[in-house]
């Protein structure tokens, strides 16, 4: 018996239905989800780019800079090239590696630089964004304390994840759209004052502030700051599908371009004065409006938070997939096709932004760590676009000038934004390394236990199983004992699961199972197989579930066992006798391998070091079963040594 059957009735908190085609609520989701951190940008930029006294150059050529990176970074990149490449619905850095990784080893060294540094950056976006907002009260209530206002908010949104991104999405788009477009209204009833400013579209401006203004290349980190939500659209994919996105980044950018052309006409009709603090984007509201104004930018600037923390838990769960982060709890809170929360996620993200709160208290001290983190993560997305380019026979020369200009627009933007480290991009860069630092031990760790572990057949063992089953003189473990394996071939079986059952404590049971779970590369996957090992006494289950599926396998299981008693292929009565004549069922105990660091290992120096870090990060993650979704009740952790080698001989001397 060996077929492969779809668990189609089995409840599940993801959903095949997909929300991925163009739907009103689709595009309000996205309005909501995707677009909080690009579309706040007007607060800040143009300040920026405009440091101290207003001039042409400056004006015209940080306009065309802004133009001209939203083109071509964001809309030619990202939402024309980038979004294509999608892992069955799903984006981000990780399935973008997925989709590529076999065309070397060196490029997981891509994916981890480029999603630590996304998620470096989820740790900057949300306390600048609510800051920025929350200091615009200060116009209005100059005495005001925004740091705890700024915590409290914090709190607040993150929060509200628990409840998932279809709720959030939600709640959050019709406020984004009004947010659009009073950013359009304002930036039409500008360039009205002014309609030379539409110049400023020749990208003659950029080149010249770029290269013949003294100091105008630095301003590119400024200028970079319009478009650092274009990684988290494509790490948000999932949650409101490519068409979605396509036709409302249409609407976003059209009213982004209008407010900036807007702002850029309220400085040229103050040229030669100084900002002094001021913001343009406050400045060009009429006065009456002004109140209204920061009250909506104060909503719309929290929401920009929403965008990172939905990526990064997407990046979270497709890195755990790959061997790249450890095996948190995923959860589904909503029935929609890609909605996911990742509670240990979420309160490190929290935990994060708060320190980042508390330690530069202003926005503006904030700016300086903004930015570097998401210039690594989109060069690193440009080297892996390009490997996916060459998959889909894309020819040779399109492919290097592809790499070329972008690797130029990138390398650029990263030289500018480094004159930021020592004034606060140190904070970034240092998040960068440490997540940097678990992926890599996390996912070497993988490799060093895979190539420790010994895996055996399993037929020769059936024989002793049968007769360890019907051995009454060793007390009965379980009825049913269900074992989770990793061996990847069905003949196959870890030596620790034969120790486990004949040596460490023979462990006799009527059925035995072996189950083992194959994270596939499709997102909804929902397969199982069903190998007969011994009639009547051992059997084979093999999950596959594509990597967006819960990993509810107590669930899973029984549901299966309940097919096969429905086909009788199995009988999971009790064999009690006198449980047996009451047609009792059989009780199921799950047992979970554990491996520890014995002190019998002689690693090598630097793999000693990996598995001292694996094992120590290990006791601040849930064990397996949670990660499984096995009940508790039910389960056994067995510990069991991991050796490198055999103990050297030990020259023991007898004394009489």
């Amino acid at each position: 018996m060996s077929d492969t059957k779809t668990l189609s009735e089995a409840p599940t908190t993801t959903s095949h239905h997909a929300h991925t085609a163009v739907s009103t609520a689709g595009l309000l989701i996205a309005l909501g989800i995707i677009y909080g951190d690009i579309g706040t940008s007007p607060l800040y930029v143009m300040k920026a780019v405009v440091p101290g006294r207003i001039t042409t150059d400056l004006v015209y050529g940080g306009i065309s800079c802004v133009l001209w990176t939203l083109t071509l970074q964001t809309t030619i990149k990202y939402v024309l090239l980038t979004l294509n490449a999608d892992n069955n619905g799903e984006g981000g850095i990780f399935s973008l590696y997925a989709l590529v990784r076999r065309r070397g080893g060196w490029l997981s060294a891509v994916a981890i630089v480029g999603g630590a540094a996304l998620l470096a950056d989820g740790v900057i976006t949300p306390p600048i964004s609510v800051s920025s907002a929350i200091e615009g009260l200060e116009r209005v209530y100059p005495e005001i304390q925004t740091v705890p206002i700024v915590i409290a908010i914090l709190v607040m949104l993150f929060l509200l994840q628990s409840f998932g991104t279809q709720i959030v999405g939600k709640a959050f788009g019709p406020i984004m759209f009004l947010w659009f477009s009073m950013l359009a209204t304002l930036g039409v009833l500008g360039i009205v004052q002014h309609p030379e400013i539409l110049r400023a579209a020749n990208p003659y401006y950029a080149y010249n502030l770029l290269v013949n203004t003294p100091g105008g290349f630095w301003l590119l980190g400024a200028v970079f700051l319009c478009t650092t939500g274009a990684e988290a659209l494509y790490s948000d994919l999932g949650h409101c599908g490519k068409g979605n996105i396509r036709i409302s980044w249409v609407f976003v950018k059209t009213c982004l371009l209008l407010n900036y052309f807007g702002q850029g006409a309220w400085l040229i009709t103050h040229q030669g004065e100084m900002l002094n603090g001021r913001n343009p984007f406050f400045e060009m509201m009429p006065s009456w409006f002004l109140l209204i104004g920061i009250g909506i930018a104060t909503v719309a600037a929290i929401i920009a938070s929403q965008a990172l923390i939905t990526g990064s838990f997407t990046l979270v769960a497709e890195a755990i997939r790959l061997n790249m982060w450890p095996k948190v709890k995923l959860n589904y809170p909503t029935d929609v096709k890609g909605q996911l929360y990742v509670p240990s996620m979420n309160r490190l993200l929290l935990l994060g932004c708060i320190a980042v709160v508390l330690y530069f208290r202003k926005s503006e001290n904030m700016e300086a760590a903004y930015g570097l983190a998401i210039t690594v993560t989109m060069l690193m997305t440009t080297l892996l676009l390009s490997m996916w380019l060459r998959t889909k026979r894309v020819a040779m020369p399109l492919v290097v000038l592809f790499l070329v200009v972008y690797l130029a627009i990138e390398g650029s933007f990263l030289v500018a934004n480094l004159i930021k480290f020592p004034h606060g991009g140190w904070v970034s860069v240092a998040i960068s390394l440490c997540l940097i630092a678990v992926m890599y031990v996390w996912m070497r760790a993988f490799y060093i236990k895979r190539r420790l572990t010994e895996f055996v057949k399993v037929e020769p063992y059936m024989d002793a199983l049968k007769q360890l089953s019907g051995d009454e003189s060793v007390p009965k473990y379980a009825t049913h004992l269900v074992f989770m394996t990793s061996a990847e071939r069905q003949t196959e079986i870890e030596s620790k699961i034969i120790y486990s059952i004949f040596q460490k404590r023979p462990k006799r049971a009527d059925i035995y199972w072996f189950v083992h779970v194959d994270t596939t590369d499709e997102p909804y996957t929902m397969e199982y197989k069903v190998t007969e090992l011994a009639n009547d006494d051992a059997y084979r289950i093999t999950f596959r579930l594509g990597f967006r599926v819960e990993q509810r396998i107590n669930l899973y299981f029984r549901k299966v066992v309940e097919d096969l008693v429905r086909n009788k292929e199995v009988d999971i009565t009790s064999r009690y006798e006198s449980l047996s004549k009451q047609h009792v069922t059989g009780d199921f105990r799950f047992v979970v391998l554990e491996k520890f660091l014995s002190v019998e290992n002689e690693f090598p120096f630097v793999e000693n070091l990996v598995m001292q870090a694996y094992f120590y990060i290990k006791q601040f993650i849930a064990s397996e079963d949670k990660y499984f979704g096995l009940d508790t009740s039910s389960v056994k952790i067995e510990k069991v040594p991991l050796i490198i080698t055999p103990p050297k001989t030990v020259d023991l001397k007898r004394v009489y």
